[in-house]
């Protein structure tokens, strides 16, 4: 795994709110990463929660007939299967995690597979800390593509810093792909940059860098496995997001997200 950041990736990331990182697993990493996802997928048998088919709370108003066919979503695989919690929990990751965003510790907040079939539907310009359950502007994902994620089967775009100035409000996400514009206009004329990525690459971004997708226009699956990751610290927002309903009742507004089973501290300077 090439875990070590130079102070001008750092910089880059801080500066674009996305950073990509080439060649990032090794050739028998992604081999494990390919199969612990496959194995995890399967045994979900089409359940986007450990233990429930869709996601907790009342959804994220994306409009299901269009989104049901630009991914395949299955989240918090580490929760129950160990290949993929041992991918998750890597210290290394938490420590880039740490080192881009500022943060003096990283928990898992959730992962997730996406899996773009053949022929799907672009995914619309969009941002990701508004969905979650606490809001802080260092929370970021990493993204790791496990095909080779390419302009015609569905590379990451980002506006490059978009992020210093969105904020918490959630314009949502459906088919118009340039609706996030009409909450943020300043964006509209913006060039967009695209991230081709080979398998075994990957890239991070910020929850609050605007990003999206193109179409999958070819008979091949575009898979990747990514992480959401929170600061050490954060706090609830109200928000139920991937919480179950017996954690989301027992909190409150201001409560600490430091709950290991649901959200593992995997890296923090002090330990």
């Amino acid at each position: 795994m090439k875990n070590e950041l130079s102070p001008q990736d750092i910089a880059q990331y801080r500066h674009n709110g996305f950073l990509v990182v080439e060649d990032f697993l090794s050739p028998d990493e992604l081999d494990f990463w390919r199969t612990a996802l496959d194995e995890a997928v399967a045994n979900r048998n089409g359940n986007k929660m450990p233990d429930r088919k869709e996601v907790y709370g009342k959804g994220d108003d994306a409009d299901k007939s269009y989104y049901d066919n630009v991914f395949d979503q299955l989240i918090n695989l580490w929760q129950d299967n160990d290949k993929i919690k041992q991918i998750m929990v890597d210290e290394r990751l938490g420590k880039m995690a740490a080192q881009l965003s500022g943060a003096d510790g990283i928990r898992i907040w959730h992962d997730q597979a996406l899996i773009k079939k053949p022929w799907a539907n672009p995914t619309s310009w969009h941002l990701d800390t508004p969905y979650w359950s606490f809001s802080d502007r260092r929370a970021l994902s990493i993204w790791v593509a496990l095909d080779d994620a390419t302009y015609e089967n569905g590379c990451l775009f980002f506006i490059p810093g978009s992020y210093l100035q969105t904020t918490f409000e959630n314009p949502g996400i459906g088919k118009n792909m340039g609706a996030i514009f009409t909450t943020y206009p300043e964006f509209k004329t913006t060039k967009a940059v695209a991230a081709p990525i080979k398998a075994g690459s990957c890239s991070f971004h910020n929850g609050l860098t605007i990003h999206g997708a193109h179409a999958n226009m070819t008979p091949g699956y575009r898979r990747a496995m990514t992480c959401a990751y929170m600061p050490d610290g954060s706090t609830f927002n109200g928000i139920q997001n991937i919480l179950n309903d017996d954690a989301f009742s027992s909190l409150k507004i201001g409560d600490v997200l430091n709950n290991n089973d649901q959200n593992p501290l995997i890296y923090h300077k002090n330990q």
